[in-house]
């Protein structure tokens, strides 16, 4: 009953006509920036913050949460009509739904995708309904070693799931922790690494590194790669799929759908992984494996219906635990923290408009896609001929602007720009950013729980590991940590993340 009673509260909260036009605006810019390629969700995302500043919370996070999971379906858009993943998620989408498209069934691979990521966006939000109160629960009992063991195992398994080198992953946590210590000390008040400039004891500001490292960046290496960018038209017809169609997508949406609510807790790349993990399932089971890679409708339904999947589910860690399972929804615990509010289990005791609001509105957001996704395509396309050097200038004054706005402080721009370029040598690197990110956001409240842990136990380290709950999950993450290095292991991560090199 109180599940009832909880949603009947969160659609209530997202049903305002305000919130509704965030949730519209949200998930129609999340659908604009999939269809883009090269910008993504989460430089978007890192771009709009300083904007949620003048919002309601729960509007704010509405709007944030409406462009992550509409980039979703985006990037499934230009993977299926131009061979071009809008989205990391939606590369293995361009294997079959281009193939598809070629054969002139162009209209019911994008029906496909539509469906099987409204299907998979409806269970897993209700996943998250019925999960996060009991979750919250638990997290209300956690001490501070348990906070900080949980913490390292999140650490540990972004640079687990993280493209490319474990070893440079590792050093981009490393870097993003260093990165956490620049301010005042918690408990003396001594600044720390602020090199004398005033505006940085209360730390870096976490907008202006988004920005740099994930906006400026991104603008940075698609200028590089313009010339490259080539726009192959396709005509659409046919936007319902035929009956044998949705005969064979039913399997694949379900199978998908289990497997990317799953993935999608991990912290890392869950709705990345879980669209790998789904094609390959779909593959290994299919009777007919030689039709992957000529148009196989299970080669679209699947991982489509994952990668949503594993969008919706990666909210169950913020809102119940305040750790983040990916590089946007570090950026949703930074739109909390400019509100005021405090990211963890206590949000759902003390705001349960504002966490029912968000549970609710992603099905709202979802279904709204689907509504408006399949007529809008011609519209999506056309915006491909426009060249990036157009859009970057007013890109980059956008971003300049909302990062002032935030604390009219200049020194926050030269951050943006000294972070853009520390973001582009990185991707000439081949580091992957998003454990960096990942390590800036927990760093501090690492540090803290960490010291606080300490002088509770009186500086006795073994704390950590004479309390049950903390021992166990540093075991995993010490496992996890010996895992990843293993050879066999290494050769599939590599194998599972080829398509993203």
């Amino acid at each position: 009953m109180d599940l009832f009673s909880n949603l009947a509260l969160g659609f209530a909260t997202a049903g305002t006509p305000e919130n509704l036009f965030f949730c519209l605006i949200g998930v129609l810019l999340g659908t604009l920036i999939g269809v883009l390629p090269g910008i993504g969700a989460t430089a978007t995302i890192a771009m709009l913050l300083p904007i949620t500043f003048q919002l309601e919370p729960v509007s704010s996070l509405i709007m944030l949460a409406g462009i992550y999971y509409g980039a979703q379906y985006g990037g499934s858009t230009t993977a299926i009509l131009i061979n071009m993943p809008g989205e990391s998620s939606s590369a293995v989408t361009a294997i079959d739904g281009y193939q598809m498209a070629r054969k002139g069934r162009a209209g019911a691979a994008l029906a496909i995708a539509a469906l099987g990521s409204f299907f998979a966006g409806t269970v897993s939000t209700f996943l998250v309904a019925i999960f996060a109160p009991p979750l919250t629960a638990i997290a209300l009992q956690f001490g501070s070693a348990e906070y900080f063991s949980l913490m390292i195992v999140g650490l540990v398994s972004s640079i687990a799931l993280a493209h490319g080198s474990v070893v440079k992953a590792l050093a981009m946590v490393a870097l993003g922790l260093l990165l956490g210590l620049v301010g005042t000390d918690i408990y003396t008040g001594t600044p720390r690494f602020t090199l004398g400039i005033r505006e940085y004891a209360d730390g870096l500001n976490f907008v202006a590194l988004a920005v740099g490292v994930f906006g400026v960046a991104e603008i940075l290496r698609n200028l590089e790669g313009e010339s490259t960018r080539t726009v192959l038209m396709a005509k659409v017809s046919g936007l319902l799929p035929s009956r044998q169609e949705f005969k064979e997508m039913i399997a694949p949406v379900i199978r998908g759908t289990a497997i990317g609510s799953a993935l999608g807790i991990l912290p890392g790349g869950g709705a990345i992984l879980a669209s790998f993990a789904s094609y390959t399932v779909e593959k290994r089971m299919s009777k007919t494996p030689e039709e992957f890679g000529k148009g196989a409708v299970a080669g679209v339904a699947g991982p489509e219906s994952a990668n949503n999947a594993g969008a919706q589910t990666s909210f169950i860690p913020l809102l119940t635990l305040g750790i983040p399972a990916n590089p946007v929804m570090a950026l949703m615990i930074g739109a909390m923290i400019i509100q005021g509010i405090v990211p963890g289990p206590n949000v759902a005791t003390e705001q349960p408009a504002l966490f029912w609001g968000i549970i609710a509105s992603m099905w709202i957001g979802n279904l709204m896609l689907v509504i408006l996704n399949l007529p809008l395509i011609g519209l999506w396309v056309k915006l491909l001929t426009v060249p990036y050097y157009v859009l970057f200038p007013v890109i980059m004054a956008f971003c300049s602007i909302g990062v002032y706005s935030v604390n009219a402080n200049v020194y926050d721009l030269y951050a943006v720009a000294f972070f853009g370029l520390i973001g582009y040598v990185l991707a000439k690197l081949r580091c992957e950013p998003a454990p960096l990110l990942l390590g800036f956001v927990l760093g501090p409240l690492l540090e803290e729980n960490l010291r606080r842990a300490m002088i509770l136990s009186r500086g006795d380290p073994t704390t950590f590991v004479t309390r049950p709950i903390s021992a166990t999950l540093l075991a995993i993450a010490v496992a996890v940590l010996i895992v990843v290095f293993l050879p066999s292991v290494k050769k599939k991560r590599e194998e599972v993340f080829v398509e993203e090199a």
